[in-house]
């Protein structure tokens, strides 16, 4: 994983003059093709004022999970802690929602606007204990670079 050009790459996405929804989109489908352990890749916001969170942008296969309540499984988590959670292994995870069978791990990094926590990037990955302090750092720039533009 060459985190710089990654990074350079996002900041192209997220400088293009394209709409919220198609930087968003060119982002999911961007980290699904460049990084071959993000096998589900896609961004849940604050649904409004309520306490749940609605999924938006994604690559990978279509999810049941379009409303998060805060709280429930790893998404839901973040929105009330505020703070990365990194699961190299769903089933040792009490609080999980299974978006599928081949879902191993997932790591979840909020995004934050003006110090609000409005959402997060959400990756599942069909392997078991992928994720390293490298896509913590990708996915927190990836973070930064979204809420600019949000």
């Amino acid at each position: 994983m060459n985190i710089q050009e990654l990074k350079n790459n996002i900041d192209t996405i997220a400088n293009s003059t394209s709409s919220k929804e198609e930087k968003l989109q060119r982002i999911c489908d961007y980290l699904a093709s460049e990084i071959s352990y993000y096998d589900w890749v896609g961004f849940y916001f604050k649904n409004g004022d309520k306490e749940e969170l609605k999924l938006a942008q994604f690559n990978g296969e279509p999810t049941e999970h379009t409303i998060i309540p805060f709280g429930k499984g790893i998404c839901g988590q973040v929105a009330v802690t505020n703070k990365n959670f990194v699961v190299q292994d769903v089933n040792e995870q009490d609080n999980y929602i299974s978006c599928g069978w081949k879902v191993k791990s997932e790591i979840v990094i909020p995004i934050f606007v003006n110090g609000e926590n409005i959402g997060q990037i959400d990756i599942d990955s069909h392997t078991i204990n992928p994720f390293t302090p490298n896509d913590e750092e990708l996915l927190e720039y990836t973070c930064k670079k979204v809420a600019d533009f949000i």
